[in-house]
This record gives structure tokens, C-alpha cells and sequence, in this order.
């Protein structure tokens, strides 16, 4: 029964979004444009465009598997005080993004995310950054794309290999409908790899990227938080030296 439970209600186990009316304004200390992205004939993503005067490239960002842009918003605002424009969207089902959610779709909405910056800024220019969930995600775009870099802030082995260690009594194998492989993607990448992982990490297991560190990745700084946790990285000097470093 828990196994049938696993697989039936996988989407309310991995992924928690709250709703935002279509109507509500987001309120930020730097100036965005809000867009919507019609990437399939049902579903329109919503997605905000901070822009800086002359700004140093641009970060695609990919966040976590909660909240919304009012949140997300907020916590990208950091990479715009470093004079980088941002763009971040709500996957479907997230604050105002309608859709269905699959695996798929994911990655249809962010290319068409990367395609939208391609009218706007060159593939140089460009830098990936994936939160948490946000990591296979900015991954598969990293192993399809030529961007300037590709962060990893958190990031899993796969989903199969987190929820191996949560259910391992289960063949999750067989009952995940969601991968993220991130694991094939990134010795696809041809772009500079930077991961930042927290040893206290109790979401995504620290050990779930140093499976990631042993592949034959080119071009990989891995970057270890002693005490981190999912949560709190920015509250680490070395989190801050890694970003300065990558940014400047």
C-alpha cells in the first residue's frame, strides 16, 4: 500500500507549490518585467526579468521544488546587486504557471526560457544556475546548450538515487515517474561546472553530489560547505567566495 501510494502520489511527495492570483503584483527592491510564456497549447509560464544597467551577463535560474516567485524572486535578487540581469520562472502548477507537470515539461518550458535570452543576449552571456530541484533542470540545458556556465547549488546524483535513500525498502526505480538524471547530463556539458553542497544537507544528501564529483565531468569545481545545510548556504562565507569567484 505505501508502495502504490509512492507511485500515485509522487507529484504531492516532490514537488510543493503555492498559488499566486493572477492578479497579484510582486513587490521587489530592484526593478523586473513579469512575462508569460506560452510553451505548450495548456500551459503558460510565468516568469520574472530583472534587468541592471549594464549588466555583466545574465542568470537563468532554476529554483527549488517550493514556493513561488514571490519567494524566489526575493532570493535571485542577490545575483542582481552583482550587476547581473536574472531571469527565473514558476514551473507549472507554481504561482501564477498553468500546465501539466511532467518530466517533459520541465524541460520543454526552460529551453524555451534559454530561447527567449537568446534574443537578448549571445550564448556567452548566459549563465545557468539550478537550486535543489532546479539542478537537473539547469543541467539538461547545460548538456543541450553552449552557455557561459552551469552552478549547481545543492544538487542530486538523481531523484532516483534521493529517493533511494528516503524509501529503501522500495523499488523506486520502477515507481518514480520523474528521473532528473543529472548524472547524464553533466559529462555532456561542455560549459565550466561549479557545485556547492552542504555536508549537513538532510533534503539532498551531501553524498548524492560527491557521486556526482567522481564522474569524468571536464571543466568541475566542487565546492564543500562543512555544516551547510539545504537551506542555509548563504549564510557561509564559502558559499559567497565560490559566487564572487564565478561572477566576477
Amino acid at each position: 500500500m505505501i508502495g502504490a501510494a509512492l507511485y500515485f502520489f509522487q507529484e504531492k511527495l516532490m514537488f510543493f507549490p503555492t498559488k499566486l492570483e493572477q492578479n497579484y503584483e510582486f513587490q521587489f527592491g530592484h526593478s523586473y518585467e513579469e512575462l508569460f510564456f506560452k510553451t505548450e497549447e495548456n500551459a503558460l509560464i510565468n516568469a520574472l526579468h530583472f534587468k541592471t544597467e549594464n549588466p555583466k551577463g545574465v542568470i537563468l535560474y532554476f529554483h527549488g521544488n517550493a514556493g513561488d516567485l514571490s519567494r524566489w524572486g526575493t532570493i535571485t535578487e542577490y545575483f542582481v546587486e552583482k550587476s547581473y540581469d536574472v531571469l527565473v520562472m514558476d514551473y507549472r502548477t507554481y504561482g501564477k504557471s498553468i500546465g501539466e507537470l511532467s518530466e517533459a515539461a520541465f524541460y520543454t518550458d526552460a529551453q524555451f526560457c534559454y530561447n527567449y535570452l537568446l534574443n537578448h543576449y549571445t550564448e556567452d552571456e548566459i549563465t545557468l544556475y539550478g537550486r535543489s530541484l532546479g539542478t537537473g533542470i539547469a543541467s539538461y540545458l547545460a548538456a543541450e546548450n553552449n552557455p557561459k556556465q552551469l552552478i549547481l547549488e545543492t544538487p542530486y546524483y538523481s531523484i532516483e538515487d534521493v529517493a533511494k535513500s528516503r524509501f529503501p525498502i522500495f523499488p523506486v526505480k520502477h515507481l518514480l515517474k520523474y528521473k532528473f538524471p543529472t548524472y547524464q547530463f553533466l559529462p555532456k556539458a561542455d560549459c565550466p561546472i561549479t557545485i556547492i553542497h552542504g555536508t549537513d544537507d538532510a533534503v539532498v544528501p551531501y553524498d548524492s553530489s560527491i557521486k556526482l564529483r567522481k564522474l569524468d565531468i571536464r571543466n568541475l569545481d566542487y565546492i564543500t560547505v562543512k555544516g551547510g545545510n539545504h537551506n542555509n548556504l548563504v549564510e557561509f562565507e564559502e558559499y559567497h567566495k565560490a559566487i564572487n569567484r564565478v561572477l566576477k
